[in-house]
């Protein structure tokens, strides 16, 4: 009895105190939202409009492509294992961004890029318009150009490509490269840089050139480094191309690069001299073949490049060091590619990331060799062994029998390696469409270059690097903020919202 007693009294100090919660919401609710409300506008009065905004995007890009980078540069002997020291490790603000689209978790850049660049969800595929395909949306680049800014776009792949042309061109299929050429020269953008076109003539060939058209817009189209070099902020509207360009009208891979060469950074040095006026500006910087090289399996050139993406951010923060109080960095990926992990099956909790500084080319390079091989020898008479000396010069490899064998074992191919050489080197021997087809050819060559792929992964594989895709993957992509409106990006949230932010910033409608 008196226990029932002890329960009634309970019930009736829980009663009290629901009562006297539901008072405070009804009662007090108002106000706090109130005093939400005032401080968001407090919080959002502080915002400084930046003049100046830098927007790099690496392709390919997530968290292990940069820590791989990162310790790479560092200290990887055991017992003093240090991280190198990437611009983005300084950035006071870090953030979190998913990267689905509208219809896979494992997007492309087409519509990541359009994510980025418009803030709205589209398909695979698409450039600048909603998921509906028939409705556009204005991107932060058009908005800001209407508002008074100079805009550049920059790019070490074709400036065609997914990820820049989602930043001036509307297109419903990323293939439409000449429509994206035509765009370019109508959108009245002031600085265009880095690879030239893939379609200057439409698919067929017979369309009218648009370097010419472009040119007849008022853009000033120069390809050699004495021109580039002297652009400044007389030079008017440019498309600066760069002299030496690799696969796909995209500029070297940062590890094939020629002493002296134009590289990501200089293109984002002669940006700032162009694009410098009164009203500010945007800048666009896409790092493209970080995720060529993900998608190829070859860690050595996509580390390559996200140094060289990495120098070109370096050039932003010293212009922001100068600007303090107008300048906004951001830095981020557009999704993963390759799945690449940093630890795999067969060195376990190994890492010897040395081991990539043996390989002295990409992938695409080493392809011309084989084409060089092929091209001069017949599929019966060619061996494997005939390729062992460049495969050693290029790569560091060695069979046992090697005379250098014993100077860095870690490179000695063991039998199972060589077995996967062998195998490769017959594929690559065949025509194109004698090869072997499949799912099982389809997960050890991915459709590259069966010999060269395998080169990559051996090497990898040794120095404890994996993969798991010769394609997109899913997981969420880092955001780095430093300088004017730099907190807004803290946090975990959508990579449309880095749009949303922007806009924000910016007091753009």
């Amino acid at each position: 009895m008196k226990l029932t007693k002890k329960l009634v009294a309970v019930l009736i100090g829980v009663v009290v105190m629901g009562t006297s919660l539901v008072g405070f919401t009804s009662m007090e609710a108002k106000s706090v939202a109130q005093v939400g409300a005032a401080s968001t506008t407090t919080q959002k009065a502080q915002y400084k409009k930046p003049k100046y905004i830098f927007t790099f995007i690496g392709d390919g890009m997530s968290y292990v492509q940069l820590n791989a980078a990162n310790i790479y540069q560092g200290v990887t002997e055991k017992g003093d294992l240090n991280l190198g020291n990437l611009a983005v490790s300084e950035f006071p603000v870090v953030g979190s961004a998913t990267t689905q689209d509208a219809t896979s978790f494992c997007p492309d850049s087409a519509s990541t890029a359009t994510a980025i660049s418009s803030g709205v969800k589209t398909h695979s595929g698409v450039i600048g318009y909603n998921a509906d395909k028939q409705t556009k949306p204005e991107s932060i680049t058009e908005k800001l150009k209407k508002d008074g800014y100079k805009v550049g776009i920059v790019t070490s792949v074709s400036i065609d490509h997914a990820t820049p042309a989602a930043f001036y061109a509307h297109v419903v299929s990323r293939s439409n490269m000449y429509d994206i050429a035509l765009q370019l020269a109508d959108s009245g953008f002031d600085y265009f840089a880095g690879g030239s076109l893939v379609q200057p003539t439409g698919k067929n060939g017979d369309q009218r050139d648009a370097f010419e058209i472009i040119e007849e817009k008022g853009y000033k189209i120069v390809d050699s480094k004495e021109e580039i070099m002297a652009l400044n902020d007389q030079s008017g509207k440019v498309y600066a191309i760069s002299p030496n360009l690799q696969d796909s009208q995209a500029m070297t891979y940062d590890l094939d690069a020629d002493k002296g060469e134009l590289r990501l950074k200089d293109f984002v040095e002669k940006g700032i001299d162009v694009l410098d006026n009164e009203n500010g500006f945007f800048m666009m910087v896409e790092g493209g073949k970080i995720d060529w090289a993900g998608h190829a399996n070859d860690a050595r050139s996509n580390i390559g490049d996200v140094i060289a993406l990495n120098e070109a951010i370096e050039v932003a923060v010293d212009f922001a060091n100068e600007h303090p109080e107008e300048t906004l960095i951001i830095v981020t990926g557009d999704h993963e590619t390759g799945g690449m992990t940093i630890g795999q099956a067969t060195t376990g909790y190994n890492t010897a990331f040395d081991i990539l500084e043996n390989q002295k080319m990409s992938y695409v390079e080493f392809d011309k060799l084989i084409g060089d091989y092929k091209a001069s020898t017949s599929a019966d008479k060619a061996k494997l062994e005939d390729l062992l000396p460049i495969i050693k010069e290029n790569f560091g490899l060695v069979t046992s029998k090697d005379k250098d064998a014993a100077k860095n074992p870690a490179l000695v191919l063991t039998d199972y390696e060589y077995k996967k050489l062998e195998n490769a080197f017959k594929e690559t021997m065949k025509a194109q469409e004698d090869r072997a087809q499949g799912e099982q050819q389809t997960a050890l060559y991915g459709g590259y270059e069966p010999l060269s792929v395998t080169l990559t992964h051996i090497l990898n594989n040794k120095a404890g690097i994996g993969w798991t895709s010769y394609a997109h993957t899913g997981v969420p992509v880092p955001v780095y903020a430093m300088g004017q409106g730099q907190e807004l990006f803290n946090g975990s949230y959508d990579n449309t919202d880095i749009f949303n932010k922007l806009v924000e910033i910016c007091g753009l409608k």
